[in-house]
């Protein structure tokens, strides 16, 4: 049974909405900044990170005291808030703040481009809070709004990649957009009849920006790195090649969930299953002791895997309390069908009670996995179960 489950299939709009996205250090080159408030944008992009909400703020407010006009520090704080929002997902009561932060950014760059309409940095900031506010809506499930704040983004970004080519910082919007505008609607062939209303992407391009950015940018290494460990491991399917920028930005960023799931899967996909044991105690220890972004996801994914790896190990109790601890999540977690979690989590149950001779308990189980959503291979196996009890190979 496959045992890569958390990969999702996102709507199409919501997919629009992701590749047209501009990220924390992706708008941010020298834009008429001096190196005090330059190094206090990158101190508080790293707090950002390590999701030190508190001393990234404080870095950027310094930066609005000295510059209130300009838009980067009232930029910055507003991906604060937006790692804010993703620590904790369901709570939508952030998302105002966002909203207002975001026009915030966007009032002081119409007010710059009435004097300049060449203005790079106004034209950065402004398409990438246009990409932001689009992303969050598009989460939130208001596709056209999203839409409408991606086309209004991207001729921004490519106005002032065009007058600014050489900025390698510029570059991680650009190959987020390339890319991606590639990629995705060839994977998921539901996007298509919207990208008739932007530019086609180029793969190959979008990939070397993204390096380029990696290897060579200021402020947007990180998420460039990010961006590429994702593309190595989903698209590009060089696994070795994501772990090792994966292990890269754990060590920098210790305290980044984000970063943390992403090692432990791909150890699970390369099989390290000892290493990934590892590290997925990890974020169960962490959301236990309510460490900022281990939130009831995390831990959730995190009790399967380790139920996993019990499992496999024979230790079939101590996988049960970590699969039962899964199942309870996500019936807490998913909203509108049962996650891959779910449904793999009861199906593994069924199989140890079946071991511990508890066939009516079993039996339950295995019918539960049928009343939910097919997760690659689920109802067959529950079927086949169902059919004769389960037992271990060998």
């Amino acid at each position: 049974m496959l045992h890569v489950i958390w990969r999702r299939r996102l709507p199409a709009l919501r997919l629009v909405g992701f590749f047209l996205c501009f990220v924390p250090g992706s708008v941010a080159g020298q834009w008429g900044l001096d190196a005090t408030m330059i190094g206090q944008i990158q101190r508080g992009i790293d707090h950002i990170y390590n999701l030190e909400f508190y001393d990234a703020d404080k870095q950027f407010e310094a930066v609005i005291v000295k510059v209130p006009k300009h838009p980067a520090g009232h930029f910055f704080k507003a991906m604060t808030q937006w790692w804010r929002i993703l620590s904790n997902f369901d709570d939508e009561s952030q998302d105002d703040r966002f909203y207002r932060m975001l026009e915030t950014v966007i009032d002081i760059c119409d007010g710059r481009l009435e004097h300049d309409a060449e203005d790079v940095t106004s034209l950065f900031f402004k398409g990438g809070a246009l990409g932001f506010r689009g992303r969050l809506r598009a989460n939130r499930g208001s596709w056209f709004g999203a839409a409408r704040d991606g086309m209004a983004a991207l001729p921004l970004v490519q106005k002032a990649h065009k007058l600014d080519p050489s900025n390698y910082d510029v570059l991680l919007g650009m190959g987020i957009y390339h890319y991606y505008a590639d990629v995705i609607p060839n994977e998921y062939p539901i996007v298509k009849p919207f990208m008739v209303f932007f530019p086609p992407g180029d793969r190959k391009k979008g990939f070397e920006e993204l390096k380029l950015a990696a290897e060579k940018s200021t402020y947007a290494r990180t998420e460039a790195t990010y961006f590429m460990m994702q593309n190595y491991f989903t698209y590009e399917k060089d696994y070795l090649k994501a772990m090792e920028l994966a292990r890269g930005l754990t060590a920098a960023y210790p305290r980044n969930p984000v970063f943390l799931r992403f090692l432990g899967r791909c150890h699970i996909t390369l099989g390290q299953w000892d290493e990934a044991h590892l590290v997925f105690s990890d974020v169960a220890q962490r959301h236990a002791e309510g460490q900022v972004g281990f939130d009831r996801y995390e831990d959730r994914e995190a009790q399967y895997y380790l139920g996993k790896y019990l499992f496999m190990k024979g230790q079939d109790d101590e996988a049960l309390i970590h699969f039962v601890k899964c199942d309870e999540a996500s019936q807490g977690l998913d909203k509108d069908t049962a996650s891959g979690f779910q449904s793999m989590a009861n199906l593994y149950i069924g199989m140890i009670y079946d071991l511990q001779s508890k066939r009516r308990e079993a039996l339950s189980r295995y019918r539960k996995v049928l009343r939910m959503k097919q997760f690659q291979n689920s109802h067959d196996e529950a079927r086949r179960y169902i059919t004769q009890p389960y037992k271990r190979p060998g």
